[in-house]
C-alpha cells in the first residue's frame, strides 16, 4: 500500500503519484458480484442537471458489498483483495465454510488466506464483525451500523476508523474521525480494524485530466464571471465577491461561508453527544 511518485519528465507527471496497488492479487471481479452502474451526469429524473460538474469517466462495474456481515459463525477464508472503482478502500472476496462468496471492505493488513468471522463469540482481530456491546472500550472500528441490522454506514472510506469510547444503558459512544461523538445501539455490528489503503489521502492526481477519468468536470469560479451570471462575479479588476462587498454566495444566492446547513430537524441530530467543531 505505498505510493509512487512519478519524475516529472512532462508537465502532466510533474505533481503526480499512482498507488503501486502491491496488495492487489487479482484485476478480474467475481462476477455473481457484480451489477451494472449507470451514471447520471448529474441530471433529475427530468433531464435537467442539478448537481453542476458531473459528466464523463470511465465506465465502472458495481461491486455488491456486503455491509451486514450477517453470516454469524461461519469461518470466511479470504480469497482475494481487489480494487473498486466505486470507493477508496479496497475490497476482499471471502469464501465462506458453505461456499458462498461475498464482497467485505478491506480491513488494513489482512492478507489473502486469513479466517474472518462474524457474531458474538468472535475472537478481537481485524476483520472480524461483532455487535459493539461486545467490543472492549478504545478498540478501533470500521463499517459501523446506525440502526441494528441496517447494514454499515459510518467509517467506510480508505484508512478511516472510528474507536469506541464507552458503552451505556445500551448505547454505545464512538469517536468519528472527524472528532465527533456520536451514541448508536450497543446491538449495531462493526468491524474490528481500520480500512484498507490508507495512504490515499496522500495520493496527488496531478492534472485535469485524470479527475475527467472520475467523471469530474471543470468547475468556473465565480469571481471569473459577470453579474448577471454569479453573484460574485463583475467588478473593476479582481473585487471581493462582484464589485462590492457582499458575502460570497452560491450561484442561486445561497451563503457559502459561515452558513450552517444541516438541517436542524435532522433525526441523527439527536446522537451525537459532541460536535465536531
Amino acid at each position: 500500500m505505498s505510493i509512487r511518485v512519478l519524475k516529472p519528465i512532462t508537465p502532466g507527471t510533474r505533481f503526480y503519484s499512482v498507488n503501486t496497488f502491491d496488495e492487489i492479487t487479482t484485476d478480474r471481479p467475481e462476477k455473481s458480484l457484480t451489477a451494472p452502474l449507470k451514471k447520471s451526469g448529474g441530471r433529475n429524473n427530468t433531464g435537467r442537471i442539478t448537481s453542476r460538474h458531473r459528466g464523463g469517466g470511465h465506465k465502472r462495474t458495481y461491486r455488491i458489498i456486503d455491509f451486514k456481515r450477517n453470516k454469524h459463525g461461519v469461518a470466511a477464508t479470504v480469497r482475494t483483495i481487489e480494487y473498486d472503482p466505486n470507493r477508496t478502500c479496497r475490497i476482499a472476496l471471502v469464501e465462506y465454510a458453505d461456499g458462498e462468496k461475498r464482497y467485505i471492505l478491506a480491513p488494513d493488513k489482512v492478507k489473502v488466506g486469513d479466517v474472518l468471522m462474524s457474531g458474538e463469540n468472535c475472537e478481537f482481530r481485524d476483520g472480524n464483525a461483532l455487535p459493539l456491546r461486545k467490543i472492549p472500550v478504545g478498540m478501533f472500528v470500521h463499517n459501523i451500523e446506525m440502526k441494528p441490522g441496517k447494514g454499515g454506514q459510518m467509517a467506510r472510506a480508505a484508512g478511516t476508523s472510528a474507536q469506541l469510547v464507552g458503552i451505556d444503558s445500551g448505547k454505545a459512544q464512538l469517536k468519528l474521525p472527524s472528532g465527533e461523538i456520536r451514541s448508536v445501539p450497543a446491538d449495531c455490528m462493526a468491524t474490528l480494524g481500520i480500512v484498507s489503503n490508507p495512504q490515499h489521502e496522500n495520493l496527488q492526481y496531478g492534472k485535469a485530466g485524470r479527475m475527467r477519468w472520475f467523471g469530474i468536470r471543470p468547475q468556473t469560479r465565480g469571481m471569473a464571471m459577470n453579474p448577471i451570471d454569479h453573484p460574485n462575479g463583475g467588478g473593476e479588476g479582481r473585487s471581493k465577491s462582484g464589485g462590492g462587498r457582499q458575502h460570497l454566495r452560491s450561484p442561486w444566492g445561497q451563503l457559502a461561508k459561515g452558513l450552517k446547513t444541516r438541517n436542524k430537524k435532522k433525526a441523527s441530530s439527536a446522537s451525537i453527544i459532541r460536535k465536531r467543531k
